[in-house]
């Protein structure tokens, strides 16, 4: 057996996308700094599906969410399809014990269990990245046998705490798409605030490799589960909603500051390891492994990702494919109406409902040249001269639905029962929420429900 065995450490943040410095942005976060500086940090990765649940199952599994059964959110009702999938498995018939350290978001937590896990460290989803540090360090010092830790942050989920001194929204401004008002910039203000908390607590955590001599033994993975929970962010699937950071530090070879402009997708995250590691990847894998973009063997490994949507709040189902040119979006619904529940409350969200946000509607297909348009504002999909580009990435998209099996090749997704969600036309994700297994709140919202 391949005696590389370092330990991993993954650490996960909830809707952060790619707000820190290390990707440009004004926030304070001084450790994912330095660590970036040190690793190997990945400017184009993107998430396989904008929503928490699905896009964690996606990297933990290797699958694409509606592969591994991860449809929607895990406090909703939905589960995996099979919890040895999960990344840990593999990891331990090579002799790695797993542990588990804040959220997971995978499962119910009363179901925590089935994943599998050697310890749950604690079962808590709402602890701070510094609260839970000094449990990560202990870990660190005192384990003998080579460990995979998954480390997940409550940061930078809503609510946001009050804004500290230091992050005057005076002098604060908020994502590109928002109007730059008052209540943009406080909203920004507090993220940067609840950012620089989960700084913190990362840094412990880089600290205590260093103290201890494991930096050199140690795999430590860093990223989010998709964009941060502003209006047309989270949820969607622009890049604003399914671009997150991603960066690793590690021994051979995994480091020295590098930065990597190819397309990367989350899905990409177990073969990587299973790579890295020399172990072999499991056959259902649906990612392909970065290392040899790493090692500098290629420049890309992959010239498209793909990303989904099925219900997070509200049951919106979309499909897109995206190149280094273009993104193109396939709205699987009927109804053209903001799914407003799918957006998180805030002081951003009401900027834009206030100037009546929910009636704006929205196209079945789009279609947008990142070169010239990367804020994804001008939709080319009914442009004559564009629709060559067009056809190819509807063909695109299609070939990866049937290769992946996915169920919208036969209409709308269905969901299971145990499904919680909203009424399409609510506003709050907190507003008319109800069963699946309510056979007539289903035909109303025109939503398929499994058998």
């Amino acid at each position: 057996m391949n005696k590389f065995r370092p330990n991993i450490i993954y650490i996960h943040s909830h809707d952060t996308g790619r707000y820190i410095s290390p990707y440009g942005h004004k926030v304070n976060t001084p450790n994912l700094q330095k660590f970036a500086e040190d690793g190997v940090v990945f400017r184009q990765c993107f998430c396989a599906n904008p929503t928490c649940s699905p896009s964690r199952a996606a990297l933990l599994t290797g699958e694409y969410a509606h592969s591994c059964g991860m449809l929607g959110l895990a406090h909703r009702g939905i589960s995996l399809n099979d919890y040895s999938k999960h990344l840990l498995h593999t990891l331990r018939n090579s002799g790695y014990k797993s542990y588990l350290l804040g959220i997971q978001h995978i499962i119910s937590n009363d179901r925590v269990d089935e994943i599998g896990y050697d310890d749950v460290l604690t079962r808590d989803g709402h602890k701070t990245a510094v609260e839970m540090a000094p449990v990560a360090c202990d870990l660190i010092r005192n384990h003998q046998e080579p460990f995979f830790l998954s480390f997940g942050c409550f940061e930078t989920h809503r609510k946001f705490p009050e804004h500290s001194a230091e992050e005057d929204p005076r002098w604060t401004r908020g994502p590109e798409i928002l109007p730059d008002t008052p209540e943009v910039r406080l909203d920004m203000a507090r993220f940067n605030t609840m950012a620089k908390q989960y700084d913190d607590g990362v840094g412990m955590i880089l600290d205590c490799l260093e103290e201890t001599g494991q930096a050199e033994n140690t795999l430590v993975i860093i990223t989010t589960d998709h964009g941060i929970a502003f209006p047309n962010m989270k949820c969607n699937l622009t890049d604003h909603g399914i671009g997150v950071l991603l960066m690793m530090r590690g021994p051979n070879g995994v480091g020295g500051g590098k930065v990597i402009d190819s397309m990367v997708s989350h899905v990409d995250v177990f073969p990587t390891i299973c790579d890295y590691l020399g172990i072999a990847p499991p056959e259902r894998l649906q990612g392909l492994s970065q290392m040899p973009v790493i090692r500098d063997e290629k420049e890309s490994v992959r010239d498209a990702i793909f990303a989904e949507v099925n219900i997070h709040a509200g049951y919106e189902p979309m499909r897109c494919v995206r190149t280094e040119r273009y993104k193109y979006i396939k709205r699987l619904i009927e109804y053209k109406e903001q799914v407003m529940s799918n957006c998180d409350n805030s002081l951003s969200k009401d900027v834009w409902a206030e100037a009546g946000w929910a009636e704006r509607e929205l196209p079945r297909e789009e279609l947008y040249d990142l070169i010239f348009d990367p804020m994804e504002r001008c939709n080319i999909a009914e442009k004559p001269e564009i629709s060559e580009v067009l056809n190819q990435m509807r063909e695109r998209l299609q070939v990866w639905m049937k290769e992946t099996d996915d169920p919208a090749l036969n209409g709308l997704p269905a969901i299971p029962k145990t499904s919680n969600i909203c009424e399409t036309d609510s506003f709050s994700p907190e507003h008319n929420v109800m069963t699946a297994d309510d056979q007539e709140f289903c035909e109303r919202n025109k939503i398929p429900v499994l058998p």
